[in-house]
């Protein structure tokens, strides 16, 4: 799946719905459940390359109190991942900011229900759980972007 397509899927999100996370993700999951499995899988792969971008030190340390309180033993990994996803379920234009300059990470926001749109969508279409066939070869879980985590290696 190219850039382009990526970010349009993103684009479907309805914000409209705000406080009702499976409304928001409704019209993605909808529309990746309309494609064929590659793009679902090419997806779940676009996703994780760019929360792997994201995954570092300079990025926790601005992600906000609740989930950084000032070193890497109390960072919340989970709740690190759900700002990441935070990020990117806003768009583009937040994505490329926050990408370019860490401090422009929204402080104590998440996105959970981001994670898993491609194994809904997947299931929606085929009526099968995922059997790995979305893994992506890069991770996005927190800290397995090992340059992104110096100090912690």
């Amino acid at each position: 799946m190219d850039d382009s397509t990526f970010w349009d899927l993103i684009g479907r999100l309805d914000w409209s719905a705000e406080g009702d996370d499976e409304r928001v993700v409704a019209p993605l999951v909808k529309a990746l459940s309309n494609l064929p499995d590659r793009d679902i899988a090419g997806f779940a792969d676009q996703l994780a390359r760019r929360l792997y971008a994201l995954d570092g030190l300079a990025w926790a340390a601005e992600s906000g109190a609740t989930i950084w309180s000032g070193d890497v033993d109390s960072l919340s990994v989970d709740g690190f991942l759900y700002a990441r996803l935070a990020v990117v379920a806003n768009g583009q234009a937040l994505y490329d900011a926050v990408l370019a300059d860490p401090s422009k990470m929204p402080k104590d926001t998440e996105f959970e229900s981001l994670l898993y749109v491609a194994s809904t969508a997947y299931e929606r279409k085929t009526g099968l759980d995922d059997d790995g066939s979305l893994d992506s070869a890069v991770s996005f879980e927190t800290f397995s972007n090992a340059e992104g985590w110096p100090a912690a290696g």
